[in-house]
């Protein structure tokens, strides 16, 4: 349960805020003193959200804390599963998303992200959540895909965690750009004597997915120094995909149905020059030579094809990973000295390599426009009538006698593609005091570098150059060294020879780098009537670049994979911030007091020009017991190096062409005739690419942010029979982003150019003459708003320590009322709350609840997460059993529940031992079943993984 943590207030204005984090670091809250619960005044102290020490009970904006306990009460190994499972987060990459090979490259030049875990707050994206460490900026993922806008927390080690402060608030005034949903402030451990080992495994209660860490720190603290080591070692196992009946097939309930036209044997939809007979063709199972009979003009054969039917798609599904492994080692560091009573250096160092695993069924071939890759060497090719292995004897021209050619290679092997990131990171400061007038000021300078480096090999894919060149003429191929000619006619025809030439090792790498410097001051200025006028001021320098190399073999666009260009840029930033609080009155009629905290932010960036960001807030204590708290800011997202310098690159979505026969909407045939789509067109791969971009004009997202609510700790139940405390925390939220950096949904642009014929949606859609789209272009721009609302309820219940020990309650809630994405042309786009979308969601109720319980030795905890009802489109399922509302075309993903459970004891041995046993989804509660999803027949970002029930076992030992 994550109750707030209480302060010591009579240290909060003491010396001891010199030994706090940086100002920068929005510094630590102080810990309890003991178990016990305060009084019913509210006193915890949060200060991520403000600049100025002070030593208040609550600020004006709320911040949830995730207390050291709370993470280990969850059996959880990294912090992204840990943020994840606020009621507040939204859809953010774990490592259940097995993104490489199967989604390519987003939009904004980023990459998938493989392996990486990221935490979004109210749905409005990864990219709009800062993520700080002890209050210094981290540095952005890299996954050797793209140069990343985002953080990927599994570069933290979980280890060194002592708590997590989350602001869900825009923040922009305080800590500049990204803090748009709020902010994300990691704390490390740094008080700790002694030392203590920490070991812990689990698996599912399927035997697969086994967890295992061993966590090492030691500790020394002195009258003026302090020194804090950690070792971290975290090894999860793979979970596959075939092994989970919900994930075995591309959408679940329809078999193979919805697979791919990528076949081992290959699909060859060719016209027959010398009859004009229109064929769409497979290999019989098991012929390896097959004999083409060009008497034979329709499905009624009796050479080596048949027709391809729905029986003859391929079952990708069971290649996936349904848990993709991943190995974290990481070492961590921090000194401070007191130089003096009034100045203290600090030092911290950080080392963490991350490796992990994606992989794809294998890598399909596809040939001529209806493949549609947009590489002009697979969608223009020629198959030459010399080639020794082409059974029809006629030459194949792509696009006059040769539209698709759908050959998926099993001989090569899945695509596997092995991640490893390194992340480093060094800072340093000077943190001081001094007193002038009756006022105690507080000042820092700080400095740190950071970098986050990955690479990446694909083992699996093809050259298309050198394919089109064994399927060709055979003196070109002859002509050229290592040329062998290739056989794509029957499953197993690919010999080890031919792998040799057309399939490559391929390499690449990305980086992104961060160097900063920081300068802070803190203190009174002056004495109103009301009381002391709190002040903060500071300057902040960053430089942030960025790179992304593909493999050369990529680069000459010879890839048969996903392609991609070279991404390199950099820019810098200066910013000056003033924050003031402001007690307008004291304690009377009115109540205890009334503060005004203004805050304002001018940023300078080299790509765009500058920015001014406000923020202000009211902080109303009506009573010892009551808070009434509003706030009210301005805030922006300058475009990531990504966004404004990402090249050409490609991602595969999963589109359903409205042309396509049988009509979804039978009022848009006119309108596909007129896009040049002849009658009785029918999809042939639901699996369209698309080409995106960076762009250099691209202006910062702007936004307005509103909160307000109440804390109420009622002095009824302080200290009462059936209660030590009770506190009610409401906060009601709105976010309104104007000119977000996005692609249009490519669905969305595809059913608006069908439906309207307006240039501004079919520029850049192509087809082919048969119909298929064969291009398709989806920039980046400033375009539409997201606008979102809603309410967070929360409750805290301690009941008094009887002779069955101390019960606590926690109950966590968020609920969406509104969430609204506009395009550029008002056009609305599907997300909004209820509905199950692009592999998200946004569920109107959020629900976490815990129960508590501890007794001398013993400790127990029962945790229930739940997620409301969504809905989503049926999509190509409408017509299987599997669709709860054929009718409407409309498939419901019921309320599901989650319940989590954990005991332990602590021996008394050396400075304690304790051990813990725990089960997570108690009750194998299987997610509901997602039929829009891309993989694995369920929302990863939403649901636990099917079959998920775990369990696990944790010994730490304190000497």
């Amino acid at each position: 349960m994550m109750l707030p943590t209480p302060s010591r207030l009579a240290r909060a204005v003491q010396l001891s805020l010199l030994l706090a984090l940086p100002a920068t670091a929005a510094a630590q809250d102080a810990r309890p003193a003991s178990t016990t619960p305060d009084t019913r005044t509210l006193d915890a102290v949060q200060v991520t959200g403000t600049r100025i020490r002070r030593a208040e009970l609550e600020g004006e904006v709320p911040v949830h804390t995730v207390t050291r306990a709370d993470i280990e009460r969850s059996g959880l190994t990294s912090i992204g599963d840990v943020v994840q499972q606020l009621t507040g987060s939204g859809s953010a990459l774990n490592t259940k998303f097995n993104s490489s090979g199967n989604f390519g490259f987003p939009p904004d030049g980023s990459g998938v992200g493989a392996g990486s875990a990221q935490v979004d707050l109210r749905h409005l994206g990864s990219k709009r959540v800062l993520v700080l460490v002890d209050g210094i900026r981290w540095v952005n993922e890299s996954s050797a895909s793209g140069v990343g806008a985002a953080t990927d927390l599994n570069t933290i080690p979980l280890a060194i965690v002592d708590r997590i402060e989350v602001l869900e608030d825009g923040a922009s005034s305080l800590y500049g750009s990204d803090a748009i949903a709020g902010v994300v402030n990691i704390i490390t451990r740094r008080d700790f004597d002694g030392a203590q080992v920490t070991l812990n495994y689990g698996e599912f209660d399927e035997g697969d997915g086994a967890s295992k860490g061993v966590d090492l720190a030691w500790g020394r603290t002195t009258e003026r120094s302090s020194l804090f080591l950690s070792l971290s070692h975290t090894d999860q196992d793979v979970v596959y995909a075939r092994d989970r009946e919900q994930s075995r097939f591309p959408v679940p309930g329809t078999g193979v149905a919805l697979g791919s036209s990528g076949i081992p044997a290959g699909r060859f939809m060719v016209r027959d020059p010398n009859t004009g007979a229109t064929l769409d063709l497979v290999p019989n199972s098991g012929v390896t030579d097959p004999l083409y009979d060009p008497s034979q003009t329709g499905c009624a054969r009796s050479d080596g094809f048949h027709c391809f039917s729905t029986a003859d798609r391929f079952n990708f599904a069971e290649y996936n990973l349904l848990l993709t492994p991943s190995k974290r080692s990481g070492a961590f560091g921090q000194f401070r000295f007191d130089i003096n009573p009034g100045l203290q250096w600090y030092a911290k160092a950080l080392v963490n390599r991350r490796e992990s695993t994606n992989q794809a069924a294998p890598e399909p071939i596809f040939l001529g426009p209806e493949g549609a890759t947009g590489n002009p060497l697979a969608d223009n090719i020629t198959i030459s009538a010399r080639n020794l292995y082409n059974p029809f004897g006629f030459d194949l021209v792509s696009g006059e006698n040769l539209f698709l050619v759908g050959r998926r290679p099993l001989e090569g092997g899945a695509r596997v593609f092995e991640q490893k990131v390194d992340t480093q990171y060094v800072g340093t400061g000077l943190v001081g005091s001094f007193e002038a007038g009756n006022s105690l000021w507080f000042w820092d300078v700080n400095a740190a570098w950071s970098r986050n480096k990955a690479r990446q090999t694909n083992r699996g894919s093809y050259n298309i150059f050198n394919i089109a060149l064994a399927l060709g003429d055979p003196d070109a191929c002859a002509a050229v060294a290592g040329c062998v000619p290739l056989d794509i006619f029957g499953a197993g025809t690919i010999t080890p020879q031919m792998l040799g030439w057309i399939q490559p090792l391929v390499r690449d790498e990305s980086q992104n780098e961060l160097r900063l410097a920081s300068a802070n001051i803190s203190g009174d200025l002056f004495r109103l009537p009301a009381g002391q006028v709190g002040f903060a001021a500071g300057y902040e320098f960053r430089e942030y670049k960025g790179w992304y190399q593909p493999d050369p073999l990529t680069v000459r666009g010879h890839y048969n994979g996903v392609p991609s260009l070279p991404t390199a840029g950099s820019y810098d930033v200066n910013e000056v911030f003033v924050e003031l609080d402001v007690p307008i009155f004291g304690e009377g009629v009115l109540g205890q007091s009334l503060n005004l905290n203004v805050a304002g932010r001018y940023s300078d960036y080299s790509t765009f020009g500058g920015e001014f960001t406000p923020k202000y807030g009211l902080r109303w204590q009506v009573s010892e017991d009551f808070l009434l708290r509003a706030t009210y800011a301005e805030g922006f997202r300058a475009p990531s190096i990504g966004e404004l310098f990402g090249s050409d690159s490609r991602f595969d979505a999963q589109l359903i062409d409205p042309c396509s026969e049988p009509f979804l909407d039978a009022s848009v045939e006119s309108n596909c005739r007129a896009l040049g789509v002849p009658a009785g067109f029918a999809q042939v791969n639901p699996q369209i690419s698309i080409t995106t971009g960076g762009n250099r004009e691209l202006e910062p997202e702007r936004a307005r942010s509103f909160t307000t609510g109440f804390v109420w700790s009622p002095w009824f139940a302080a200290n009462s029979s059936w209660a030590d405390r009770f506190d009610v925390e409401v906060t009601f939220y709105r976010h309104d982003i104007q000119g977000p950096i996005q692609a249009l949904s490519a669905q969305t642009q595809l059913d608006l150019c069908v439906r309207t014929l307006d240039e501004a949606y079919c520029d850049g859609i192509g087809r082919a003459a048969t119909g298929g789209i064969n291009a398709f272009n989806n920039r980046l721009t400033n375009l539409g708003s997201i606008k979102t609302d809603g309410w967070d309820v929360d409750f805290y219940w301690t009941l008094p320590e009887t002779a069955a020990g101390r019960f606590a309650f926690g109950w966590q809630n968020t609920f969406v009322g509104r969430y609204e994405a506009v395009g550029g042309a008002g056009q609305l786009q599907p997300r909004r709350p209820g509905i199950e979308v692009e592999d998200s969601a946004i569920p109107e109720w959020a629900s976490t609840a815990s129960l508590d319980w501890t007794r001398e030795a013993w400790n127990a905890s029962w945790t229930l997460r739940h997620v409301s009802d969504l809905v989503e489109d049926c999509g190509n399922a409408v017509t299987f059993p599997v669709c709860s509302d054929p009718a409407n075309g409309r498939n419901r993903l019921g309320s599901t529940t989650f319940h989590d459970l954990q005991a332990g004891y602590r021996f008394d041995w050396q400075q304690g031992l304790t051990l813990t046993a725990g089960l997570n989804n108690v009750f194998a509660k299987d997610p509901p079943i997602c039929l829009s999803c891309s993989l694995n027949g369920y929302d990863a970002s939403t649901y636990d993984m099917p079959g998920s029930r775990f369990w696990y076992l944790r010994a730490d030992l304190r000497f």
